[in-house]
């Protein structure tokens, strides 16, 4: 128990001093999880939004994909970029591997599916007189597709940020696409795994205490947002 008690105690030094090296790790796990969530959200909110208002053949096919990936393992999509930005993969030449492009690049594939498959739902839960009501009003088909994104913006808004909340807990993307490198890729999730290995407890848990912190503002978001919606 004191080796417990003394771990938290120097952990809330680090969090609560303003440690640069901590605050640093957290700042990159924000960046990287945010632009890869946005830009997850601004390629998965229109692909949703098409594939729920329309039928097409091949339709099923890709629906399955899709709830299919959202069950692929991190490792995998971390070996699979990890081939196409080494140097003997075909985009090695552009010099992004363990970078904080290359984390946010797996990140952006990640939370693809989520974003896609939620938005999905969201909008198949809407009142079908909607879509009847926007066509007879004579909106044209940019201006059906915002209508009917704005009547259900809560539940858009929450798989947004259940995307977020799935990259910014992620380690194996973060570690292999990264590579862990101190002042530069080293994320919350990838610096607790090392931090704890080399026996620097306190730091480890300090980062895992912003990181839950994290994840609680994340579900009191996803929370209001639900609450909103009803």
């Amino acid at each position: 128990m004191t080796f417990l008690g003394n771990a938290f105690w120097n952990a809330l030094t680090l969090v609560f001093g303003f440690d640069p090296e901590v605050y640093f790790v957290v700042w990159t796990s924000m960046l990287v999880a945010g632009s890869s969530t946005l830009i997850a959200s601004l390629i998965g909110v229109p692909f949703g939004l098409v594939l729920a208002v329309t039928e097409f053949r091949g339709k099923s096919a890709i629906l399955v994909v899709l709830n299919t990936l959202m069950a692929l393992p991190t490792v995998v999509v971390g070996l699979f970029f990890y081939g196409l930005l080494s140097r003997q993969g075909p985009l090695g030449a552009a010099g992004i591997l363990y970078t904080p492009t290359g984390i946010a690049l797996g990140l952006t594939v990640l939370a693809l599916p989520t974003v896609v498959n939620l938005v999905i739902a969201a909008i198949r839960h809407l009142d079908p007189r909607l879509f009847l009501t926007v066509k007879l009003l004579g909106a044209t088909v940019a201006q059906q597709g915002w209508m009917i994104l704005k009547e259900g913006r809560y539940a858009v808004l929450a798989a947004i940020v259940v995307a977020f909340g799935r990259v910014i807990s992620e380690v194996g993307i973060a570690m292999m696409l990264g590579g862990n490198i101190r002042g530069f890729t080293r994320t919350m999730t990838t610096a607790i795994a090392l931090e704890t290995s080399k026996g620097e407890f306190a730091l480890g848990l300090a980062l895992g205490m912003v990181l839950l912190g994290v994840a609680l503002l994340v579900n009191l978001l996803l929370f209001l947002l639900q609450k909103g919606r009803s």
